[in-house]
């Protein structure tokens, strides 16, 4: 039990780095909603349902979905979405 938690503080710690060096929006969101998720599960097995299911809920749902809406809002989706179709045609190019 003790690797597998140790093995979740580091992919923790990873995530939060990544999260930080990440330049695009969409990436940058579902490395934090996995943060989240990850978090829950530390909670979780931290013997505390209460701050799992809040984080699970708070952290990786309605966050997430916030995010979503407002780059929808402010066309930054759309926007994140053609330029992972021009990264991917450019790669095929190659």
């Amino acid at each position: 039990m003790q690797i597998f938690m140790a093995s979740l503080l580091i992919l923790l710690l990873i995530l939060a780095i990544s999260v930080s060096f990440t330049k695009k929006l969409l990436p940058a969101v579902l490395i934090y909603m996995s943060y989240s998720v990850i978090t829950s599960i530390i909670w979780m097995l931290l013997q505390s349902p209460d701050l799992a299911i809040t984080e699970a809920a708070v952290g990786a749902g309605i966050t997430t979905v916030l995010f979503f809406v407002a780059f929808k809002r402010m066309g930054l989706f759309k926007k994140a979405l053609d330029e992972e179709k021009e990264d991917v045609n450019e790669k095929e190019v190659k």
